[in-house]
């Protein structure tokens, strides 16, 4: 029996998915998988959201690549649920609809002058510098000689670490070419990135902490003494698992490094809540509270506060689903059970399950995911899916169109000694994907 099933978004958790059923197919069990991309470029985070001094992170490219290379697969990019097609609409069409959206609103920090001037959201500074075509004209000022990132996790840390790298080491990578400019241009000297809990409870993982020594124009600090007693409290409290200990054994790591002396300077403080983010119409200061770790792991507030001095300041606390007509959304997540949402309606990625876990943390999830979804299938629906759907000369982006797209990107990095420089222009990537 032949089943079509829709995924709707082109990021890890959507190819992942797309591999699950792929991988379960049998001489009695097909797929038909039709992959619904909003933007014309695929890929999701892989392409927007990745680092771009982390190529290596990329090269799980190679698999979605595959994997859109079966004869089962087809690509609907420049395609936007609620404008083109809608969620009803589609699960009329298939069998089963898979939502793979991710989660692209940054929480808010809740706080006062949390929108001044130069107060932003990782959610938009992430892919302003890594050339998604929504976040183009995203007003990022970086004259100003200090920077504050609110936030404990791989977000936090790479935003942090792309303000303080000497942008020269960034030429050779992907980096948006507008942002390279402005990084190019960059006062900023010192960032200082800050947890409102301690560093046993960072989200951190310890390859991304274990990088921070090695960056060559840049010292980085973090305080010995907050190490030792971070530590003191996970062993007091019972066995530390591998991931705390390696945590802590490679902040251990970063506080002990010798420094060079450089005048780019990265520190993480741990303990501190901002409370207020201060300035004449735009961000000029941030106040804190310093917070201690009670007995059994409960933060709470010393009533003393400190404050930083700075012109730019990112929160990196986390992201939230957006809204799709009709589909319920609850603590920032896409309402669902195991990955089931409604019949035939199902979730996968940072959408089911919020913003944690690497990307390969998308390939468990959609499998269990897909499991679910093929002991729920029943009779297969005559219908050609999305085709019978979208109006009469609308622009598809197709696997053989993004290839176009992905070729003359390489094709102009090539001269620069850059992996590609990507386009970020919404109708110059139609233009060549249609070429």
């Amino acid at each position: 029996m032949l089943f079509r099933i829709a995924i709707v978004g082109a990021g890890p958790a959507g190819y992942f998915t797309a591999h699950a059923l792929q991988n379960a197919q049998t001489d009695e069990l097909t797929f038909q998988i039709d992959m619904i991309e909003r933007l014309p470029t695929p890929w999701g985070l892989v392409r927007s959201g990745v680092a771009p001094d982390h190529p290596k992170i990329k090269t799980v490219a190679k698999v979605f690549e595959k994997i859109a290379k079966e004869p089962n697969f087809r690509l609907f990019a420049n395609v936007e649920i609620g404008k083109d097609v809608s969620i009803k609409e589609l699960r009329d069409k298939y069998d089963a609809v898979v939502l793979s959206t991710g989660s692209t609103i940054g929480k808010k920090l809740g706080i006062a002058g949390e929108d001044l001037a130069n107060s932003l959201s990782a959610a938009q500074f992430v892919p302003w510098y890594n050339a998604h075509p929504d976040y183009t004209e995203v007003e990022v000022d970086l004259s100003s000689d200090t920077a504050v990132v609110i936030g404990a996790g791989n977000v936090a840390m790479d935003v942090a670490r792309m303000l303080a790298l000497n942008p020269a080491e960034l030429d050779p990578t992907d980096t948006a070419t507008h942002a390279l400019a402005k990084l190019h241009e960059s006062k900023i000297r010192t960032v200082i990135i800050c947890g409102r809990r301690g560093p046993e409870h960072a989200s951190f993982t310890s390859p991304e902490l274990r990088d921070l020594p090695k960056l060559e124009h840049t010292d980085v600090y973090i305080d010995l003494n907050e190490i030792e007693k971070a530590q003191a409290r996970a062993e007091a409290s019972g066995e530390i698992d591998k991931e705390l200990r390696n945590n802590l054994a490679a902040m251990r790591l970063i506080a002990e490094h010798e420094k060079k002396g450089v005048a780019r300077k990265l520190e993480i403080k741990f303990l501190a809540t901002p409370l207020e983010i201060k300035g004449n119409g735009k961000v000029e200061e941030v106040i804190f509270g310093i917070n201690q770790v009670e007995s059994d792991d409960k933060i709470i507030s010393t009533g003393k506060t400190f404050s930083i001095k700075c012109g730019l300041v990112i929160s990196a606390i986390g992201y939230e689903v957006g809204d799709f007509a009709g589909v319920p959304v609850e603590s920032g997540r896409i309402t669902n059970i195991g990955g089931k949402v409604e019949h035939n309606l199902y979730v996968v990625g940072w959408a089911k399950r919020g913003p944690n876990g690497v990307i390969g943390t998308n390939k468990s999830d959609a499998s269990d995911v897909v499991d679910l979804l093929i002991s729920e299938l029943k009779d297969p629906k005559e219908s050609n899916g999305i085709t019978d759907l979208l109006k009469s000369g609308h622009e598809i982006i197709d696997q053989a169109g993004w290839e176009k797209i992905n070729a003359s990107e390489i094709l102009s990095g090539e001269p620069h000694g850059k992996p590609r420089i990507k386009e970020v222009d919404w109708k110059r990537l139609i233009s060549l994907g249609r070429a």
